[in-house]
């Protein structure tokens, strides 16, 4: 069976926008404030809270976009620190990539682009399947889990299944 690269990037980065989403309605719930939350980080050297959020929907939908446009850049806007705000961008990005199709991402196999960071005079060029595989996905994966352990250790009511969130079952039958 081959896996196309949809099915190999979407529907986890799909699950994974709506587990977020899920901690943060209950953050939102805690006793903890948002700029508390939003500020917080695990390591000195480390981004906190509200930055690992929004590099959620950067190497999800806006690797989708860099893709189509053939760059990539780091965003270097400030973060939203308001929690609903974090959801509502969660969202948009989930809906966003729920309203790509297989032929659409299938089209970019082996189509030329760059991840370009200008302050620091970095070009690096990749496929984009390459890039969506070896560098948004890892670094989805790593925001994702830095935000859900930021929770978990402020004392957010959040286990695993919270983080799995809702996965794909075979179908009854």
């Amino acid at each position: 069976m081959t896996i196309s690269l949809y099915d190999a990037i979407i529907p986890t980065m799909i699950q994974m926008l709506g587990s977020a989403q899920g901690w943060i309605e209950k953050a939102k719930a805690s006793d903890l404030a948002d700029g508390d939350i939003a500020a917080f980080r695990l390591a000195e050297d480390m981004l906190p809270f509200d930055y690992q959020v929004k590099s959620m929907v950067a190497h999800s939908l806006g690797a989708i976009e860099g893709v189509r446009k053939g760059t990539f850049s780091p965003d270097l806007e400030e973060p939203d620190s308001d929690l609903e705000k974090m959801r509502l961008n969660l969202g948009a990005a989930e809906n966003s990539l729920r309203a790509l199709s297989t032929g659409e991402l299938e089209s970019f196999v082996g189509q030329e682009m760059h991840f370009i960071f200008k302050a620091k005079d970095v070009d690096i060029p990749f496929t984009a399947e390459n890039f969506l595989l070896s560098f948004s996905q890892p670094n989805f994966f790593f925001h994702a889990t830095t935000a859900y352990a930021i929770l978990r250790h402020m004392g957010v009511d959040v286990g695993k299944m919270d983080y799995l969130g809702q996965i794909r079952t075979a179908p009854a039958g």
